[in-house]
């Protein structure tokens, strides 16, 4: 009845805020800065700033040393990495409370799975789940204090319930410490048959990386050699582009189940269909700020307090800044993703990109889910499959970076389509949809500001020749999908061969 209903969000989140500055108020950071116990959020909100990871680290390193009561109550001894999207990885706290938070997050998203699919088959068999390797890394060898560092689906792995472990992760622990993604994929295909696989979970890459290691072997799909398979959990980027070929290779009948997950939380799930975007945990010991992006400004950040409001001040239709508050003691910070309301009873968001990948550099304002959207329509229309794409600014004077210019998609499609696109043919459809898509690229295409964009067509490989090069191939990585600066465009100009338009 619990995940049936529709309980008031802000009634959870305002449970949730007093319970997290009891606690905050024990850490010494946070006692020194005037959080208080039984604070209200008025007075939190004006004394505490919005801040990145950065405004926090100095805190954080003192808890890696080993300092009890820094920036939540105890020492903590584990970390995860962040994904490194925008910048190199950092180290977030992943404390006891924490991983109490993504137990029971993931929990209630597999539940209303279940809800969604009127059966609760999927926890009759095993979840697979393709995440990095469990193996953390001790993280400094000299200080006497013990702490380790690694990716936040492996530190969840390692942290199940005993009796979870034992009824439903895959792959085993001997395969689940391997580093190396092909082996590792190899190791899970061989060790494929026999498995009583319900669940499949990881980012859609590394799923048709599997599948096409087991299909090898001669099945047509997945459902196979796993006839109870029903779920394909995904999240991290999005499925959009690679739906089509996900189907094929899974099989007939297998459901599409998206989570929303970050180092720092276990933010939303799906519990309706996917149009309808996912629910906002609201009441799983995470609490939600949401900066309007009309106010956003990056220099201007620790002034923007007051300019954040809660769950019950926002409205459906606008982008938000998120910004998260948890039980590893980070406070107003900002996670760097922009979201969108669809609903607010219940809360369900869409993730619409990033506050550092968007593509303005001439005032156009666009973002990552309009530049995905733009191309997987233009690719349905034509029967072409997406493999990967960058977009990115490119100026009409390159030396002194004017504000006209165009936009460079740099595109790698599969290969095998019958009929063979081009640059040319792509670009004015890309533009055509970005238009509808966009009211702010209309504008500016409208009046000139911005020419019409050009497409590259890629061999197959740049994008992951790019992605191992960069230390970015394997793991929870990301290709971003646009900026606005050409700091990969360039690469994949100077380093990399591209096909003839």
């Amino acid at each position: 009845m619990r995940l049936r209903s529709a309980p008031e969000p802000a009634r959870q989140q305002e449970n949730v805020f007093h319970s997290l500055i009891q606690n905050l108020s024990r850490g010494s950071a946070w006692w020194g800065a005037g959080i208080a116990p039984g604070m209200a959020y008025e007075s939190f909100r004006k004394i505490v700033p919005i801040t990145r990871h950065e405004g926090h680290a100095p805190q954080i390193a003192r808890m890696m040393r080993g300092e009890p009561d820094v920036l939540w109550p105890g020492c903590c001894q584990i970390y995860a990495n962040t994904a490194g999207t925008t910048a190199h990885p950092k180290q977030v706290p992943v404390t006891e409370a924490m991983l109490d938070h993504f137990r029971r997050a993931y929990l209630d998203s597999l539940l209303w799975y279940t809800v969604r699919a009127r059966r609760t088959t999927v926890f009759r068999g095993r979840h697979l789940v393709l995440g990095a390797s469990t193996a953390l890394t001790r993280i400094t060898e000299s200080e006497p204090f013990e702490a380790y560092v690694g990716d936040m689906s492996a530190i969840a792995a390692l942290n199940l319930p005993r009796w979870a472990e034992a009824a439903f992760r895959e792959p085993i622990p001997e395969v689940g410490q391997i580093a190396d993604w092909e082996q590792k994929l190899a190791a899970i295909a061989e060790g494929a048959p026999g498995k009583d696989i319900t669940l499949l979970s990881g980012m859609p890459r590394w799923a048709l990386a599997l599948a096409q290691a087991i299909r090898a072997s001669g099945v047509a799909n997945l459902k196979e050699i796993w006839p109870n398979l029903e779920c394909y959990m995904h999240g991290g980027v999005p499925v959009g582009p690679f739906q089509d070929a996900l189907r094929e290779v899974l099989g007939p009948g297998v459901a599409f189940q998206e989570i929303y997950v970050a180092p720092e939380a276990f933010i939303a799930a799906q519990d309706a269909e996917a149009s309808e975007g996912l629910r906002l945990m609201t009441d799983a010991g995470v609490f939600y700020e949401f900066l309007p992006m009309s106010e956003f400004e990056e220099a201007r950040l620790p002034s923007l307090g007051t300019k954040a409001v809660p769950i019950s001040g926002v409205r459906t239709g606008v982008d938000y800044a998120l910004v998260l508050t948890t039980a590893a003691g980070l406070a107003r910070y900002l996670l760097g993703d922009i979201v969108r309301f669809v609903s607010t009873r219940p809360a369900r968001i869409v993730h619409v990109g990033r506050t550092n990948l968007r593509l303005n550099a001439f005032g156009e304002n666009v973002n990552e889910r309009d530049v995905t959207e733009a191309l997987l329509s233009v690719c349905r229309r034509n029967a072409w499959t997406i493999v990967n794409f960058h977009v990115a600014p490119f100026f009409s004077d390159i030396v002194s970076r004017t504000s006209r210019g165009r936009h460079e998609w740099w595109v790698e499609l599969q290969a095998g389509t019958l009929l063979t696109p081009t640059g040319p043919v792509i670009a004015p459809e890309i533009d055509m949809e970005l238009i509808k898509l966009n009211a702010g690229y209309a504008a500016k295409r409208a009046s000139g500001a911005l020419e019409a964009p050009f497409v590259r067509l890629v061999m197959p490989g740049v994008f992951e020749h790019w992605m191992r090069f960069n230390g970015k191939w394997g793991g929870s990585h990301k290709m971003p999908r646009c900026r606005s600066d050409r700091a990969i465009a360039d690469d994949l100009g100077g380093a990399l061969q591209f096909a003839k338009d």
